[in-house]
């Protein structure tokens, strides 16, 4: 039993960084400021999500991924109705900090292309038209 736990804690570990690692690739970034992003825009996409939409996504993250996307989580913050591509893009630079030159918009569609890689597709389908169309263009049509 220990044996177990401890392979599926270090499988769980290894596909974390896997993420990590590949948006780091992706953007031409060290895996610390990578791993800083991934959890603000996991955060923000969480936070905009229906509670429903935003389980049906956490399921399909890996565990340690999924631990990152419900850190702080306080489920009595409903999210708001009317949201626009602007308001994402400000809470994903308030959480992740000014960086300069870091083109933001280009940074969160390669979070959003990476979920794309390791989520089924009928998922990512499911979370892009729970967006706003501004906010869908971050995303596209993988």
């Amino acid at each position: 039993m220990i044996h177990t736990s401890t392979a599926s804690l270090t499988h769980s570990a290894e596909q974390a960084q896997q993420w990590v690692s590949e948006l780091a690739r992706d953007l031409g970034w060290n895996e610390r400021n990578a791993y800083r992003f991934l959890k603000s825009v996991l955060h923000t996409l969480r936070d905009w999500l229906s509670p429903e939409e935003m389980a049906d996504l956490s399921a399909q993250l890996p565990t340690l991924i999924r631990g990152v996307y419900f850190e702080g989580w306080k489920p009595s913050d409903a999210p708001v109705s009317e949201r626009k591509k602007r308001d994402f893009v400000i809470s994903v630079r308030d959480s992740f900090g000014y960086e300069p030159g870091v083109d933001i918009d280009t940074a969160i569609k390669a979070v959003f292309k990476l979920l794309d890689r390791h989520i089924s597709h009928g998922e990512i389908v499911q979370v892009r038209n729970s967006m706003k169309t501004s906010l869908r263009h971050l995303w596209p049509e993988g």
